[in-house]
């Protein structure tokens, strides 16, 4: 097999004291994604703003488990939706229609990601959002980073997503359900409006699912990928490409 090892910076924790704390401004450059042995590309570090934004716009992104050190992943293929392969599904664009959910943005991020960190996967022991992971992209929120849709029945949150926008792509992370198609109508709300209202270019959904494959998700390889983003951020300085504040309203 090809390639090389992945970069250690820590493999012992998930916030190693002597590495540096990144604030959104800073930047980090991780090793090429096209030169890792399968999908980790670096191991430890730690999960400052600087480091999660520096990692989104290099196509990689942190990964792991409880138990695990802070793996940074960049999986090959990688699970995308564009504007042209978006599409709602006939029986769930009549569920929009009925008005059956409200939804909503950035309304209750903390409470969405801690429902998210509920939903386990059949092949871990447990959720792959720990405490520290949370807490990061709680950071990422207040900054106006990181985005949830949330969707009420009845005054209740019975299902939302969140992710990170940078520039025209966002980072899809996780979405949950508590009622048949809550989570399904909030993803397809939000990215019609992504795509259509605000110049939503990809939506990366970084591994394959049934559940975004509904939507038009496809599997491209990571060079492909990898040129995209590219294509997308150029030599622009990343802190340009974020959009603090008021996100959007449907």
């Amino acid at each position: 097999m090809s390639g090389k090892a992945p970069r250690v910076f820590d493999a012992e924790t998930r916030s190693d004291p002597d590495f540096p704390w990144l604030e959104v401004d800073e930047r980090f450059s991780f090793p090429d994604p096209e030169d890792a042995c399968g999908s980790v590309v670096a191991v430890g570090g730690n999960l400052s703003p600087g480091m999660i934004v520096s990692a989104y716009t290099q196509g990689i992104f942190p990964w792991f488990n409880e138990d695990d050190p802070l793996y940074w992943q960049s999986p090959d293929p990688r699970f995308v939706i564009t504007p042209e392969s978006f599409h709602v599904p006939s029986r769930l664009s009549r569920v929009i229609r009925q008005g059956k959910f409200d939804i909503t943005a950035d309304r209750e991020f903390e409470r969405v990601i801690t429902w998210c960190s509920a939903i386990t996967r059949d092949d871990q022991d447990g959720s792959w959002i720990t405490d520290d992971m949370a807490e990061a992209f709680i950071r990422l929120h207040r900054l106006g980073i990181a985005h949830s849709v949330e969707a009420w029945k009845d005054g209740h949150l019975v299902g939302g997503l969140y992710g990170v926008q940078i520039g025209a792509v966002f980072f899809g992370e996780s979405m949950f359900t508590r009622v048949s198609d809550a989570s399904k109508t909030a993803f397809a709300v939000f990215a019609d409006a992504f795509f259509n209202r605000m110049g939503g270019a990809l939506i990366d959904s970084q591994v394959y699912t049934d559940h975004i494959a509904r939507f038009g998700g496809m599997n491209i390889s990571r060079l492909a990928y990898l040129r995209k983003l590219r294509d997308f951020f150029g030599n622009t300085d990343a802190s340009s490409l974020l959009r603090p504040g008021l996100w959007v309203n449907f």
